[in-house]
């Protein structure tokens, strides 16, 4: 029996029919065809980010000189600067019925965006490149999920959202290796990066890029499932979705507000003295973890439901931010990386399914556009206000104020949101 809404008028295949043909696809480990290549896809682009955006913060503060309240400004803009779009693309691909056209467009903006930080020499240039690539990732994301969505069974969700979150990050662990071997081999051990080094991580990180956009375009196909919905139903963004699901927002934007760009991360490393090589390997291993166990992860989501992963995940995180603002010798950021993988691969997957779990079939993609959006505008927030603790107070001050607004988060998702 598909989904009803009183007052709307809205074409779509009811679920127990789209399911039934879903069933009859062959699947691809466990998952369908698309949602194979739609990892795939990712992993690509995250082998082509990782080796590039990591190094983008050191990149301004070691090469260019900028301030880690710059960074923190950079970072949340490059964020906020795709909400909107995170909003519009998600609603434009429920209006249309279609969600791959748009996805391409994203990857596109993206990968052409990138090659640009090779010439940059003034953290303006590297503000620009970033608005472009997140301007790409906002286009993207929304359609991306919600064809993700759109090609999964019901009961599945997890499974299928744990499968492309372990790709995307599997691509970010060969990114980073990537980056570890190019930083290796032209600096050795050096303590600052060099602007020849990263300038050789754009070089060979757009070629991943180019490729993604390739498989994109030749292997995925666009779910028929849905003809498009009429207008009546998409210009009532917010009144379209019950109070549990706008809640749920107040709660992710809640939790954002402490969840600062991972760029501090990075510098709180390097304040605890790790080199450039020591925390690109770091990150390798909190890539590693993260996709180790995103999809076990989202399997177990399905079998137990999706609220208890989210709390031991937003848990996890609480207790690694507070450990970021203990930590006083560099190897305790050894375990706290591990900690760190060990959130995103419990929550990120099954916050992403919960989402499909609470909103009709033919809105999703406004529901994701929503999610990433209200994300993305906590993010500009709490990348600055990061960034002013970082220099007002201590390098330890972001990492306290985070842990406190993911524990707040915790129980307010633990005693408001019903399963």
């Amino acid at each position: 029996m598909g989904f009803t809404k009183i007052g709307y008028n809205i074409c779509y295949m009811p679920w127990d029919s789209m399911s039934k043909r879903q069933r009859e696809r062959p699947k691809v480990f466990g998952v369908s065809r698309n949602v194979f290549f739609l990892g795939w896809v990712s992993f690509l682009t995250d082998v082509s980010s990782e080796m590039i955006f990591n190094l983008l913060p050191l990149f301004l503060f070691n090469v260019l000189g900028a301030g880690t309240a710059v960074i923190g400004v950079i970072e949340g803009l490059g964020e906020s600067a795709a909400t909107m779009l995170k909003i519009a693309s998600g609603w434009l691909s429920d209006r249309l019925g279609r969600r791959k056209g748009l996805t391409i467009l994203g990857y596109v903006l993206s990968t052409v965006a990138k090659p640009f930080l090779y010439i940059a020499n003034v953290w303006g240039a590297v503000l620009a490149v970033r608005l472009a690539d997140r301007a790409g990732k906002g286009v993207r994301t929304s359609p991306r999920d919600a064809l993700v969505a759109d090609s999964t069974s019901v009961g599945e969700m997890g499974r299928s959202f744990g499968f492309h979150r372990a790709l995307d990050s599997f691509g970010a662990v060969a990114g980073i290796a990537g980056a570890v071997a190019i930083v290796f081999l032209m600096q050795k051990g050096e303590w600052l990066l060099s602007k020849d080094t990263f300038q050789m991580a754009v070089i060979i990180g757009v070629i991943p890029a180019v490729l993604s956009v390739l498989l994109l375009i030749f292997f995925v196909h666009e779910h028929r499932a849905l003809r498009p919905v009429r207008e009546k139903a998409t210009t009532a963004l917010w009144r379209g979705f019950d109070k549990r699901f706008k809640i749920f927002l107040g709660i992710i934007v809640l939790f954002t507000l402490g969840n600062s760009a991972n760029a501090f991360l990075i510098l709180r490393a390097q304040n605890l003295g790790l080199s450039v090589l020591q925390i690109l390997l770091l990150l390798g291993l909190f890539n590693l973890v993260y996709a180790s166990i995103s999809y076990p992860s989202g399997v177990l989501s399905d079998r137990l439901g999706r609220k208890a992963l989210i709390v031991a995940g937003w848990a996890i995180y609480a207790l690694t931010y507070l450990g970021f603002g203990l930590a006083s010798a560099s190897w305790h950021v050894i375990p706290l990386f591990v900690l760190y993988g060990l959130y995103y691969g419990a929550a990120e997957g099954a916050t992403r399914a919960f989402v499909a779990d609470m909103v009709p079939e033919e809105s999703r993609g406004t529901a994701y556009g929503l999610y990433h959006g209200v994300v993305g505008l906590a993010i500009l927030p709490a990348s600055v206000i990061a960034g002013v603790l970082w220099q007002v107070i201590s390098p330890a001050a972001p990492f306290y104020f985070g842990a406190a607004m993911a524990g707040a988060a915790m129980v307010g998702f633990a005693l408001l949101i019903r399963r």
